[in-house]
């Protein structure tokens, strides 16, 4: 077995798995994702006791799993979800790193949030109430964000009999309307987050359905090698290759009198040792001479390894620089446009100065133009808006004091994208999704930011 060999078995041994939920209020999402932790007995016994105890004070029968994910008291007490509440588990097959996201129009920021490092969505219908307007807008979301997999749930199957035609149109319908949206692959499942159908174990309720319960979808799902992936045998590539510098290291010691290396995360792709790589944005060329991993040296490493890199030369690097191979090298720029989601109370607007922060670099920038905001409802652009508000989405030109090695965000999602942050207070403004960048010569302008 060769040494890629090796590593990709070790990592398919542990592999991650990063996925979010989401939904229209009331559909169920935090109680199928209580069911999901307690039928993979992920629940801890204490947890489960305060969780029935809470529930028989408020004369339930059967303890309310929603309540093992509504965490903040204003959720406990709306029987709502607000905040986009974490949750990791694994079962013998995965680990999983679960987003349960709230369905109300106003924190529509919040869904952005959580799905915007997912690579799987579960996205909840109630099977009376069919696909409805918060549901395209949440297939929309996901088809911005480009997350490779959707899972459309029909939940409450057990609400109109378990019926397959039901089933079957509700099904049509989200999949033809998530294909044009350019959603890559869309899987139906219909279950009943209360009663546990078809979310860990087959439902004999519903005998019609032979395809996987949602738990058996994510234990086999194929992962995105640029979110985590071990690299294919064949070549050791996982997308292209971005190694963000984020502290460079010179301890001067007697042991190690000329040691100088860049530490960082792979954030996409792989690096070998002796690949030939640039340094951007100042396009320094040099070779890989090696690479330390947890305190010994490999000859590769990949996503999201954290890793530090050697190179033949000794040249200027420092924090926010990027390494990437030399034949793969994105554009700099200091023009970028892009998509935005408004995530602060406070508007953006045209002319207002920002910070952008692109992966370990951040620069001065300001906000020169907003040509449209996305009508979620309809997917039509109401064209100059002036501003973005909270939970707007909408295209912005953004100049930067500073070249940035920005990929577009359809090519490289961790590369590709960024936050706009407030300057006076570091609060986040906008988390944005580059595109159609171009180049353009360093102006008075951008010197000036």
């Amino acid at each position: 077995m060769t040494g890629t060999e090796q590593l990709t078995a070790q990592s398919s041994a542990t592999t991650l798995l990063r996925f979010a939920t989401a939904g229209s209020v009331d559909d169920g999402k935090s109680t199928l994702v209580g069911r999901l932790l307690h039928d993979s007995k992920s629940v801890l016994a204490d947890q489960l006791e305060a969780v029935e105890a809470v529930s028989r004070r408020r004369g339930q029968e059967a303890p309310d799993l929603a309540l093992l994910t509504d965490g903040l008291r204003a959720e406990r007490e709306q029987g709502i979800t607000i905040d986009v509440a974490y949750r990791y588990f694994a079962t013998a097959r995965r680990r999983f790193i679960l987003a349960d996201t709230p369905g109300h129009v106003q924190y529509t920021r919040n869904m952005v949030t959580g799905a915007s490092t997912a690579e799987l969505t579960v996205i909840l219908v109630d099977a009376r109430n069919g696909v409805v307007e918060q549901t395209r807008r949440h297939a929309a979301l996901a088809a911005l964000l480009r997350v490779p997999h959707v899972v459309l749930a029909v939940n409450k199957m057990d609400l109109v009999d378990f019926a397959e035609p039901v089933f079957a149109a509700i099904a049509a319908e989200f999949t033809a309307y998530a294909t044009g949206l350019g959603v890559p692959e869309v899987t139906t499942i219909p279950i009943s987050a209360l009663t546990g159908d078809n979310v860990v174990e087959p439902a004999a309720t519903m005998d019609w359905y032979g395809g996987p319960t949602v738990l058996e979808h994510l234990e086999t799902v194929p992962t995105s090698p640029p979110l985590g992936g071990a690299p294919r045998a064949d070549t050791g590539a996982a997308g292209h290759g971005r190694f963000p510098v984020q502290y460079v290291i010179r301890p001067r010691t007697a042991e190690h009198p000329d040691y100088r290396g860049y530490a960082g995360q792979i954030a996409a792709g792989a690096f070998r040792v002796g690949e030939e790589v640039t340094v951007l944005p100042s396009g320094h060329t040099s070779k890989v001479a090696g690479i330390d991993l947890l305190g010994r040296s490999v000859d590769l490493a990949w996503t999201p390894q954290s890793v530090t890199l050697l190179l033949e030369d000794d040249i200027d690097i420092s924090r926010g620089d990027i390494v990437v191979p030399s034949g793969d090298a994105p554009t700099t720029t200091q023009d970028v446009e892009a998509t935005v989601c408004h995530v602060a109370d406070t508007p953006l607007v045209v002319g207002q100065r920002v910070l952008l922060k692109h992966t370990t670099r951040t620069v001065k920038a300001i906000v020169r133009g907003i040509p449209s905001r996305l009508v979620l409802d309809d997917l039509s652009q109401h064209p100059a808006p002036g501003q973005l508000v909270a939970n707007d989405i909408g295209r912005v030109v953004v100049r930067t004091a500073e070249p940035l090695a920005l990929d577009s965000y359809a090519r490289s999602r961790r590369t590709g994208s960024f936050l706009l942050i407030d300057p006076a207070d570091g609060t986040t403004l906008a988390a944005g999704m580059a595109g159609d960048a171009f180049t353009d010569t360093t102006t008075d302008e951008g010197r000036d930011l």
